[in-house]
């Protein structure tokens, strides 16, 4: 790495074809989800606060039941197919979705609405999943360490793209045709998925890999709820499980905190989303630098685990803070902070995390952590954080709930970060495959 570029990005140049393919895919992910993200919140919040709390439970209820059905895809077809199904059957329900708002808006309402907060939910958690699938399935735990940060540099231009592009084209298009703008951009992304696979980077940088190239024509095969039994087959993945469950959680308390927050204010509606959007380009701005300068070279330097014990030591400052200062400006600051770092330091580390897993463990264990698993943390946080509130709580009993469990989020991460080690010397070693993730 001899050349400015390698340096900065710390990329090698026989890399630069797939990372630049691969930070294009997660521009596009993103783009398609972040234009149709502020249609979900205003047709979401239209029963209010409670509403959203019981909505979280209706996306936690719905991932469980589509699992098996993914699991069924990765079991029977091979990885283009079943990622390619994926994407279709999300860009067609965005087809039918338009279809509906221009042939019958009358229909559109409340609970019309509920069911796309929903479906968007879903949608946004599996789409960005097999996203990050196909990365750890592609590159090797040493190149995800070094640019897993980069690529996400492309999902952070595409959360900002989409929403400027969604304010330039909702008024002379209208909002339906944007979901015919999001489903173009999903088969963008499905182009770049289908050109990383033919580029073939699994070949690239795996001196010291001692696994065998992919055969795309191979079935991964296995049961449709094989990731559910994996996650309690195996420490390692059920510690995974937890560290998504904890994040969940703590995002959720930052999320009720700042709509409660925000509306006793008593702002205007301009008001409070021109203060959003404030909100939103500082953190889109610092993830964007950290994304780019920082995060590769973090783990490379100070390893999984201190990448992964970051974030949780930010939410325990953050949460102290807001308790003590008890202000929108606290409330901001952490905001902020939680989310650039965790767009761009801790959720690269995560992934790389399943770059040392089997294949099958790669798709149908990732997709049941970080859909039902996740979205399971969204209910308990948002129970937690309402059953605080009905009691009349304020901020300092939601922070004496969120910093004890930061401490022992920091201390998974660590745990985490040590055992993917140990399992990455035992592939190197020649061990078995099966010893992947059960330490």
């Amino acid at each position: 790495m001899s050349n400015p570029f390698a340096k900065l990005f710390n990329i090698n140049r026989d890399e630069i074809i797939p990372v630049i393919l691969a930070v294009f895919f997660f521009f596009c992910v993103l783009t398609a989800l972040m234009v149709l993200r502020p249609a979900r919140e205003a047709l979401g919040i239209q029963g209010g606060i409670e509403t959203v709390r019981w909505l979280f439970i209706g996306t936690a209820v719905i991932t469980l039941l589509v699992n098996p059905v993914f699991g069924l895809l990765v079991s029977r077809l091979r990885r283009l197919t079943f990622i390619t199904t994926t994407y279709a059957f999300f860009g067609f329900s965005l087809v039918a979705f338009y279809l509906v708002m221009t042939l019958a808006p009358n229909v559109i309402g409340i609970t019309t609405g509920q069911v796309f907060y929903v479906w968007f939910s879903v949608f946004n958690l599996f789409i960005t999943m097999v996203f990050w699938a196909v990365m750890a399935d592609r590159f090797t735990l040493d190149q995800g360490k070094r640019f897993f940060g980069v690529i996400a540099v492309g999902g952070t231009c595409g959360a900002i793209f989409g929403p400027w592009l969604t304010s330039m084209l909702a008024a002379p298009l209208g909002t339906p045709a944007l979901l015919l703008v999001s489903t173009g951009f999903l088969g963008l992304a499905l182009v770049a998925c289908w050109a990383i696979t033919h580029v073939q980077p699994d070949r690239i940088g795996r001196t010291h890999d001692t696994r065998p190239a992919i055969d795309e024509r191979e079935l991964i095969g296995g049961r449709a709820w094989e990731g559910f039994r994996a996650v309690f087959r195996s420490r390692y993945l059920l510690g995974i499980a937890i560290y998504v469950i904890i994040l969940a959680i703590v995002v959720t308390f930052i999320y009720f905190t700042r709509l409660q927050m925000v509306a006793e204010l008593g702002e205007s509606t301009d008001q409070r989303t021109t203060l959003f959007a404030r909100i939103d380009l500082i953190t889109q701005v610092a993830t964007l630098i950290m994304q780019a300068l920082v995060a590769g070279h973090l783990m490379k330097r100070l390893g999984v685990h201190i990448t992964l014990a970051l974030l949780p030591l930010t939410t325990v400052l953050g949460f102290i803070g807001l308790a003590m200062v008890g202000s929108l400006a606290a409330l901001i600051t952490l905001e902020a902070s939680f989310r650039a770092v965790q767009r761009a330091i801790m959720r690269p580390a995560r992934e790389t995390l399943y770059t040392v897993a089997s294949r099958e463990d790669k798709y149908k264990a990732k997709a049941f952590i970080d859909t039902f698993v996740y979205r399971g943390g969204d209910v308990v946080g948002a129970q937690v954080e309402g059953l605080l509130g009905r009691l009349g709580m304020g901020l300092a009993a939601v922070a004496s709930v969120a910093v004890p469990l930061a401490l022992m989020w920091a201390v998974l991460g660590l745990w985490l970060g040590r055992t993917q080690q140990s399992i990455a010397a035992a592939l190197e070693s020649g061990d078995a495959t099966e010893k992947r993730t059960s330490p």
